[in-house]
């Protein structure tokens, strides 16, 4: 058996056993409507819609919080089933079900209750908790119980139940603070597209001479997007039959009986300009069958009725039924349908005006939520709906609703500001610059030394206005940057609970931080999931300072590591959390530091989960961090009016290592050819490449290092061989994996670890020897092992800290350890698998 409106299939036998509902029922049974976050349009490889059940051949979105899968003309039929993250306002429940998700699952999954096979790579089937991960047949998962403990990861979940975010007018790419500079083009341009890519699809089927092809619109608005479904049908069809196919075209299920179709000719679209500005397009996808004759359209209409059933959901006034169905006539108002729902509900001594009707309509990119008017007629009203768009009939639901007061705040993250002011002064350069509303919008928190602020908004269209605003707002050369921030409220985290903060910097090595923020939202809470090109990694700290206890988990390279230790140690003091044990997951090109703490020389697809599991699994460890002061005694170029002025001391952190001479010389020059061409410095083999031809380069160069720097080690002067390049190590890796100190024993010096309060010097007398020391046939000359040194540079050396190089002038440059050490986590040894 097949069926009709979404292509579901079933043996015979099987049919009692069908459990999952058809595309058009699925909005009637969302328990919270959730709206989807749909990223850029992309191509899915064996991966099916959710709607039509067939497979994703050509380009097709997917949610980046869920795993729904729709082709761009079956988005509009997807409902709001989306995975509850936070709180919307007035929500409070602590329990959480299961969030079961249909099919696309791997063809290896077994089932957790039957243990047989579940997946396949053939059809949509099984289905997979969105929370906790856990696999079922369709059948199996009815007998499971309905609460959902969130599985092997809970501890790091942050729960959904303590995250309270206020997302009215912000889409949900906003309020996950997903990148939009992917979205390519705005939602109307993918709805037509969709339209027209949809007409193709089924065109090809309906070349036969016997068949001919309607467009059908399923309403005005419809008609002014232009987006028309395609039904084949029998030149010698019924009536009845037409208006069948057409209500199946758009996943309705009702009784043909109650509609009508009204004709409408390609000349009265054509006239109309909202229509005409995708004619073009329209005509070039359309392919040659229509050249010859243009299809006639029509537009289904519902027959006016005098009598409706319709239901009523209780919203959030805790009763035990899901809805309630009323009776309604020509005379039924709004304030009629209050009056009978409250007495049905056990309300009846309650007052009338403490209560409103809410329609609700659940499409798949937005919850729109509208206010009833209480003299409105109702059967007016689903009359009104039916003529806008007979499948928002369908998407539409009344929610009764007790008036409280709820009170809005929405917190936005502003950062780019000047540093160092104070907070009436981040408030003026505000009002000049945004115009901001001081009744409605304060500064919640200010970050002097990053020059950040939070502010919280008490309305949301100012908010939307605000957020609006600042993506095009400059202030001293310097654009700002706004980001949605949740609040999450710490008193309802679990006393076992410790939630996992992820930073994923996108732009590392081999650009796969894209396919991590997608796996690692839809494993974890999305909101505990922070895009470092978006704001850095303040935000994330911020959203996480009432946090009792949190670990971290840094997606990057070392430079990317270097940069959320940076952040987390200026803003330290803010949190509750003081010293939260960070993890890495290398996606850099060395990588050093990910190869110390265990976690690999670079990801290469490994599954998301297990990393998370490892996180988990792993083991607290200190690390000692350096702070360096570079302070140029000779002045700056460019000295205005001649003038000359030193160059300010500039302090930098340390994790890794610093080198002055040639290790830095090669860095800089990989550093000038990728900022030139970055699009080919995308896998971590072509950039190893370009390293080793620059190395070529200068190999014949000589210079003298020792001739041009003195050392001084804890306040002793030491002397330099022969070299060309100096090296400051804190962990027993350098240049991608290299071990520069050497194994072998010496009497002179303490055996290194990373956090023993020392620093080793050692030198290196080229690139040959360079070279020597990454083949693994020779470790650098060691020189010295101390905690406070003083290096005189006598002429301009480049020098590179963990991988950032620049020249610098002649003067003193300071390395010192850093105020506390920092707790990392260090992979735990794979136990034997028995």
């Amino acid at each position: 058996f097949i069926s009709t409106v979404c292509n579901f299939m079933s043996h015979e036998k099987c049919l009692k056993n069908v459990k999952i509902p058809c595309s058009c029922i699925a909005p009637s049974l969302v328990r919270v409507p959730v709206a989807h976050c749909f990223g850029p349009p992309g191509l899915y490889k064996r991966k099916f819609c959710a709607v039509c059940r067939k497979s994703l051949e050509s380009p097709a979105f997917r949610c980046e919080v869920c795993e729904l899968h729709v082709h761009t003309d079956c988005i509009l039929f997807a409902c709001s089933d989306c995975r509850q993250c936070h709180q919307d306002g007035h929500l409070d429940h602590d329990t959480y079900h299961h969030h079961w998700r249909e099919g696309n699952l791997s063809s290896s999954a077994r089932c957790e209750f039957c243990k047989k096979t579940c997946g396949s790579s053939e059809v949509l089937s099984g289905m997979r908790c969105e929370w906790c991960g856990i696999l079922a047949h369709a059948a199996c998962c009815v007998i499971v119980p309905p609460e959902c403990t969130f599985g092997r990861l809970r501890n790091m979940i942050l729960p959904p139940s303590c995250v309270q975010l206020f997302s009215r007018n912000f889409s949900k790419l906003h309020c996950f603070r997903i990148s939009e500079n992917l979205q390519t083009e705005s939602d109307e341009d993918d709805d037509v597209d969709g339209s027209t890519q949809g007409s193709t699809k089924d065109i090809q089927i309906s070349t036969d001479s016997s068949k001919q092809t309607l467009k059908i619109f399923d309403g005005n608005d419809a008609v002014k997007r232009n987006q028309f479904r395609l039904i084949s049908v029998p030149r010698i069809a019924k009536n009845e039959e037409v208006v069948e196919a057409a209500l199946r075209a758009y996943y309705i299920n009702d009784d043909q009986q109650e509609y009508e179709l009204q004709t409408f000719t390609q000349q009265v679209l054509l006239s109309d300009d909202v229509i005409n500005r995708n004619d073009a397009a329209e005509d070039s996808n359309l392919g040659s069958v229509f050249r010859e004759s243009v299809p006639e359209a029509w537009i289904i209409r519902a027959k006016p009725k005098d009598e409706e059933v319709i239901r009523i959901y209780p919203a959030w006034l805790k009763v035990g039924m899901a809805y309630v169905s009323l009776r309604v006539n020509k005379d039924s108002t709004v304030q009629s349908v209050i009056k009978e729902v409250l007495p049905l509900l056990g309300r009846q001594t309650e007052c009338l005006q403490n209560f409103k009707l809410v329609e609700v309509l659940m499409g798949s990119k937005q919850v729109q939520r509208m206010v009833l008017d209480n003299q409105e007629p109702i059967l007016n009203r689903l009359k009104d709906i039916r003529k806008t768009s007979i499948r928002q009939m369908n998407q539409t639901r009344f929610y009764i609703v007790e008036n409280s007061k709820s009170i809005v705040q929405v917190n936005l993250f502003v950062s780019g500001l000047p540093p160092q002011l104070s907070p009436e002064e981040y408030t003026n350069i505000l009002k000049e610059e945004l115009a901001i509303k001081t009744n409605v919008v304060s500064v919640s928190h200010v970050y002097q030394a990053q020059g950040a602020v939070v502010l919280q908004i008490s309305c949301f269209s100012e908010a939307e206005r605000v957020y609006m605003l600042v993506k095009d707002t400059v202030v001293n050369d310097k654009p700002l940057n706004a980001v949605v921030i949740p609040a999450v409220m710490a008193s309802k985290i679990p006393q076992n609970c410790c939630p996992l903060l992820v930073f994923v910097n996108p732009k590392s090595g081999g650009l796969k931080g894209r396919d991590l923020l997608y796996s690692f939202r839809k494993l974890l809470n999305p909101h505990q999931v922070f895009e470092l090109t978006n704001g850095g990694p303040l935000p994330g700290f911020h959203t996480f300072s009432k946090v009792p206890s949190f670990r971290v988990l840094v997606c990057g390279g070392d430079g990317t590591v270097g940069w959320v230790l940076g952040a987390l140690e200026e803003i330290r003091h803010k949190l509750v959390c003081s010293e939260p044990s960070v993890a890495i997951l290398p996606l850099g090109t060395g990588n050093d530091l990910g190869r110390v703490l265990r976690w690999g020389a670079g990801y290469s697809g490994e599954d998301p989960y297990s990393i998370l599991v490892s996180v988990d699994e792993a083991d607290d460890v200190l690390m000692d961090r350096w702070t360096i002061l570079l302070d140029a005694e000779e002045p700056a170029e460019g000295a205005e009016n001649g003038i000359a002025e030193p160059e300010p001391p500039k302090i930098v952190q340390m994790n890794n290592y610093c080198g002055l001479g040639i290790d830095a010389e090669l860095s800089l020059d990989f550093h000038h050819a990728r900022e030139e061409e970055p699009g080919k410095f995308n896998s971590r083999f072509h950039n190893k490449g370009v390293y080793v031809k620059v190395g070529l380069q200068k190999i014949s160069h000589t210079r003298n290092l020792h001739k041009d720097i003195k050392l001084q080690v804890d306040q002793h002067e030491v002397e330099l061989p022969s070299i060309e390049g100096l090296i400051f190590i804190n962990i027993p890796s350098w240049g991608s994996g290299a071990d520069l100190w050497g194994s072998e024993s010496d009497n002179r010096f303490e055996k290194p670890r990373i956090d023993d309060g020392l620093l080793e010097v050692v030198g290196v007398t080229g690139v040959v020897h360079m070279g020597q020391v990454q083949g693994g046939f020779r470790s650098g000359i060691r020189i010295a092992q101390g905690s406070y040194f003083r290096v005189t540079l006598l002429k301009p050396i480049p020098v590179q800290v963990d991988g950032e190089p620049w020249i610098q002038a002649p003067g003193q440059i300071i390395i010192s350890a850093a105020g506390p050490k920092v707790h990392m986590l260090k992979k735990s040894k794979q136990k034997q698998k028995k």
